[in-house]
């Protein structure tokens, strides 16, 4: 195991708690005993203040396809600094990124620009209830989608209170949630066509919109069945509903995001993360029609829509250079090295003898502590045990050198090559093997781990 240092990070930490509530201003990087500072980020590494390189599987959760300080993009940024920050006017690059997004995939006729996946969500969400003017959304159970009240009902829901697996509750995520935001947004199974629509059918004169990614994360990172979601848009369309796909992390795994792995196509996307080129961004994208809403020359504007930020010449600037960048030969290239990800986990999975398994596709991948795949939510829900064996699992990839997401997941850079798989793999397969020691004392064994 490598010794590395943490004197400049533990201080840092100390200094942080007197300002920040525990210390970080984003939940998903608090670590325990202390948080470890960023200095500086080269392809796909990271070095902390302390002088550890890490291997950069995390890519702040998935938003860096290119990794850190790509060239051409760093060089496209720096002159639009030179020019400018931000307008009280439009620019013409954001003309350009929105002719290039528009581009890359058959449903969007046009776009609009946020400041984040969760304000993307949001404006679909408000969007669709503005087009159909009913009030009630509906998401799969356990799915994320940012930190909007109606879009986070679920995400978090537990054996405890999630209900019956044929009509999962509207569980609140944080505390004083709304109940009228409960009573607004309907649960359905993932994967589970029959349950699903006679969820669906019971609210059908109040439903705007059901909201689906087609790789849920939370949800086990594993696809949605090319039956569901044709059922869901037949559904959608016979009750005057829409189908709104959440790209903000799959928009990688196609040159026109995941929705190509489907014959049908959604009313609206939202869209984040890569998309910014390393910046915070967002974007709803959908059929002229809907998007209509957003009008500021209709007559009656049905959904008024500003953002002090929003379609920013930096990060149009990144972002069309970073898209640029991820051709679709390169996206393929990319996916296959996340095949080949995947394929050496399962082996090191395999050699090590720990009952686990390995979901994702495209450049992107998690790993459960569970034996089989899991098929939804509820599948994917960790034990107390299964939880230790993740927490172990990552403290020792953290310390060894290569970085994942909290849920266990990782996600691939442009900068990687086969090299950087053997070594997640390599690193791995000595996790899983701390893991199953883990197992096996929850178990009571005492037989040491060969």
């Amino acid at each position: 195991m490598k010794t590395e240092k943490c004197v400049e990070s533990r201080k840092m930490y100390e200094r942080a708690l007197r300002v920040l509530p525990g210390g970080v201003s984003r939940n998903a990087v608090f670590t325990r005993p202390h948080a470890t500072y960023a200095k500086e980020g080269k392809g796909c590494y990271v070095a902390d203040i302390d002088g550890n390189w890490r291997l950069d599987f995390a890519n702040n959760v998935a938003s860096l396809v290119h990794g850190h300080a790509h060239p051409t993009i760093v060089e496209a940024v720096s002159a639009q600094l030179r020019r400018g920050t931000a307008f009280n006017l439009t620019v013409e690059m954001e003309v350009n990124y929105a002719e290039h997004l528009c581009g890359r995939s058959e449903s969007f006729d046009k776009i609009r620009f946020v400041n984040s996946g969760t304000e993307a969500i949001m404006c679909c969400l408000k969007a669709a209830r503005a087009y159909t003017e009913k009030p009630k959304m509906a998401k799969v159970e356990g799915s994320y989608h940012g930190i909007y009240d109606y879009a986070e009902v679920s995400q978090s829901s537990n054996p405890t209170n999630w209900g019956d697996p044929d009509h999962p509750f509207s569980v609140p995520v944080t505390r004083g949630t709304a109940p009228g935001v409960l009573e607004d947004v309907v649960v359905i199974p993932f994967n589970d066509t029959e349950h699903a629509l006679a969820i669906l059918d019971h609210h059908a004169d109040k439903l705007s919109c059901v909201l689906v990614d087609p790789l849920p994360h939370r949800v086990g990172m594993m696809p949605a069945k090319p039956e569901f979601v044709e059922a869901l848009r037949r559904w959608t369309r016979r009750h005057n509903a829409l189908l709104i796909f959440d790209e903000v992390i799959t928009f990688r795994c196609e040159y026109g995001g995941a929705q190509q792995w489907y014959e049908v196509r959604p009313d609206l996307t939202a869209l984040g993360k890569i998309i910014g080129g390393g910046f915070p961004v967002g974007a709803i994208a959908g059929s002229s029609e809907v998007m209509e809403v957003l009008n500021p020359l209709a007559d009656k504007v049905l959904f008024p829509h500003s953002g002090t930020f929003s379609a920013n010449p930096v990060t149009m600037t990144a972002g069309l250079t970073a898209m640029r960048l991820l051709t679709s030969e390169e996206v393929e290239r990319l996916n296959a090295l996340g095949q080949r990800a995947r394929s050496q986990i399962a082996e090191a999975i395999e050699i090590s003898g720990l009952p686990a398994c390995v979901a994702g596709a495209g450049s992107l991948f998690r790993i459960h502590m569970k034996a089989q795949p899991p098929a939804n939510y509820r599948e994917a829900y960790n034990s107390p045990m299964e939880a230790r064996m993740v927490r172990v699992l990552l403290d020792h990839m953290f310390r060894n050198g290569v970085m994942m997401i909290n849920t266990c997941s990782g996600t691939l850079s442009t900068p990687m090559t086969g090299a950087e798989i053997d070594i997640l793999a390599e690193t791995l397969l000595e996790g899983f093997r701390k893991a199953k020691e883990v197992q096996l004392e929850e178990k009571g064994a005492t037989v040491p781990v060969q």
